[in-house]
């Protein structure tokens, strides 16, 4: 739930969302994602939080988690966290976008000093791309899937590219 007035700031751990869109079959549109949380309150700010290849000394790690999800490690988790605590005195409302357990804590934190949180991530994916601890401590849950005509676009042509080619090979 979002009240027009309320001061609200966006969270998005990109790599995070990014797989959790793929793994529903659309991309975002980060305009529109802007626009519809503008709509909902008085939208203060927006983080994105990604890490970059800049050289061979500082790459992320890609592994999957016990639960099977493909997962991307770069260190951005405490970056955002120290953002969004510097933050939380002059918001109302926070939206996590990400489904990543270790944001709990954060979450917890932020709502003892009056911050309202929601989180967006998916359910629908198999495995889910969030933890079910992050979904239960946050004040409301959005399911990523609901917004895919709001704020989604059909995957780039080059995600589907080779197994097209494969499928017009077989024939």
């Amino acid at each position: 739930m979002f009240y027009k007035d309320e001061r609200l700031a966006l969270f998005i751990d990109g790599s995070n969302l990014y797989a959790a869109a793929k793994a529903l079959g659309f991309d975002i549109d980060y305009k529109l994602l802007r626009q519809e949380f503008m709509r909902r309150g008085k939208l203060l700010r927006a983080f994105y939080y990604t890490a970059l290849l800049e050289n061979d000394e500082y790459s992320p790690k890609e592994y999957t988690d016990s639960m099977g999800r493909r997962k991307v490690k770069g260190n951005m988790d405490i970056e955002l966290a120290v953002d969004a605590m510097e933050l939380a005195p002059r918001v109302d409302h926070i939206v996590l976008f990400s489904g990543d357990g270790d944001f709990r804590p954060l979450i917890e934190s932020l709502q003892r000093q009056g911050v309202r949180v929601s989180v967006v991530s998916t359910i629908r994916s198999q495995p889910p791309m969030i933890s079910d601890d992050l979904r239960r401590q946050a004040d409301n849950f959005i399911e990523l899937e609901e917004l895919k005509d709001v704020i989604g676009r059909p995957p780039r042509e080059e995600d589907f590219a080779p197994r097209q080619n494969a499928a017009a090979n077989e024939r």
